[in-house]
């Protein structure tokens, strides 16, 4: 049996493509100011109704998939406590630095994080990490034509412990699959990365790099 139409169903437009909202906020509150993120409260006007949505006030962050001559990418072991779990995660950082763009983060983290530069760099992903709760937007860049930075980068804190692996991207694949790798930009980033191979890199936006560290 044939199922009628949706009536809420529209003709999408083509391509596909998310949209700015328009819906004014009325009422705006900070409620936690915290090191990193703070928690605000808004009261949005919907139209049909005001509602009060809480969420987490993010500045930002990049993901940096390098994968080497060989096709392996680099994971760096990352202990997250919320979910106090040892993920395996790309390079990644903050948008915190007052002043620079994605890709400036993006190479600052690969140096910092993995002791790498890169002569290629292309735009692979953009992504919310959690667009119910959180105001986070991540860009996901592919760093290719590797090479050793001219300085090793004192780590502290946490990142002094990070363990750096180098994955063929199908195994890295397969573990994103099999639920053996569970952080988001990992998840994301591997994906979209093998997504690129299979088509030839042919859809992947070139950025021009700037001053290397």
């Amino acid at each position: 049996m044939n199922q009628p139409p949706d009536p809420r169903s529209q003709v999408p437009p083509h391509p596909l493509r998310d949209q700015p909202g328009d819906h004014p906020v009325v009422g705006h509150e900070t409620v936690f100011e915290g090191r990193i993120f703070d928690v605000v409260r808004d009261q949005v006007d919907l139209g049909v109704a005001t509602v009060v949505r809480d969420y987490m006030a993010h500045p930002g962050a990049v993901v940096v998939i390098a994968l080497d001559d060989e096709e392996r990418v680099l994971l760096l072991s990352q202990y997250r406590h919320p979910v106090r779990r040892v993920l395996w995660e790309p390079p990644a950082g903050l948008l915190d630095v007052a002043g620079e763009s994605e890709l400036a983060a993006a190479v600052r983290e690969l140096a910092e994080e993995a002791d790498l530069r890169a002569a290629s760099w292309y735009r692979l992903a953009q992504m919310y990490a959690s667009p119910g709760g959180s105001s986070e937007h991540i860009t996901i860049f592919l760093a290719r034509d590797l090479s050793p930075a001219p300085q090793p980068f004192a780590r502290t804190d946490e990142e002094a412990a990070m363990v750096p692996v180098w994955l063929p991207l199908d195994e890295a694949v397969a573990g994103v699959l099999s639920g053996r790798l569970e952080s988001p930009s990992t998840a994301i980033g591997v994906l979209a990365a093998a997504t690129a191979r299979a088509r030839g890199w042919a859809d992947l936006v070139r950025v021009l790099p700037e001053p290397l560290p």
